[in-house]
């Protein structure tokens, strides 16, 4: 007993060690600012953040879930492959990324010209922005939905089709919903990454500026007491879903 209770004391230490700098939110930097010239900036990167950011995901699942589905009824070796090239993806440093962003599709890169040739530009505007957040959490959420759609049966999908059921019945009465905690658990992380990416954004599309790059520009102007405000609002916006895809996943259901 006594050793059960030095085990949960070490795993609380940790706990709080790891949460630890969510305290900073209660510390004393001053009063917290809200004038004209921060309520502006913060409340216009809300919106960028929020609605451009929803805009990406839809990308990303319409384009993503097909792809998801290919991979994970691929043989073993060819399945291999495209997970390795969608890692790749996900490892690219954030700051490189947005740097050979702004070169391919600038005057620099054949899309780039292409596009140009017909007066599309990608570089600091929005389409630059949601182009940059799909970028950054396409390889995320393929990759969970990969392993999502691993975890179905193949043979509950083929019994299915047997009875007559079209692929697209067969994906809407039994593959999804064995697979939608894993989907959307895959659909949380692409989307805290997204909404926090920094390093990539800065570089496409500092304009219009999103919660992460006005963060940085109101602490570099205002100081922390200008941050405080958006970075309540930001966490509000990140962490909620996956918090509760993950309690939603430890339920069981009742017998």
């Amino acid at each position: 007993m006594r050793s059960a209770w030095l085990k949960r004391g070490a795993i609380g230490v940790f706990a709080l060690a790891l949460l630890y700098p969510l305290s900073g939110l209660l510390a004393p930097v001053g009063p917290w600012r809200w004038d004209a010239d921060v309520s502006t900036q913060t409340l216009a990167s809300i919106r960028v953040s929020l609605g451009l950011t929803g805009l990406a995901m839809l990308i990303v699942v319409l384009a993503g879930t097909p792809v998801s589905i290919y991979v994970a009824r691929a043989n073993p070796r060819e399945r291999l492959w495209w997970q390795g090239a969608l890692l790749l993806s996900i490892l690219l440093p954030p700051l490189a990324l947005g740097i050979l962003l702004s070169i391919v599709f600038g005057p620099a890169g054949a899309a780039g010209r292409w596009l140009e040739h017909f007066g599309v530009r990608v570089s600091n505007n929005p389409l630059a922005f949601v182009a940059t957040q799909v970028y950054v959490s396409l390889g995320y959420y393929v990759l969970g939905a990969i392993a999502a759609f691993e975890a179905v049966p193949a043979m509950l999908e083929k019994q299915a089709a047997l009875l007559g059921q079209p692929p697209w019945a067969v994906f809407r009465r039994v593959t999804f919903p064995l697979a939608r905690l894993g989907l959307a658990a895959a659909l949380s992380v692409a989307w805290v990454r997204a909404l926090g990416e920094f390093g990539a954004v800065v570089v496409t599309a500092y304009y219009p500026a999103g919660m992460p790059v006005q963060l940085w520009v109101s602490l570099q102007s205002f100081g922390l007491p200008a941050v405080m405000p958006l970075l309540v609002i930001f966490l509000a916006a990140a962490l909620p879903l996956p918090w509760a895809i993950h309690l939603l996943a430890q339920r069981r259901p009742h017998a």
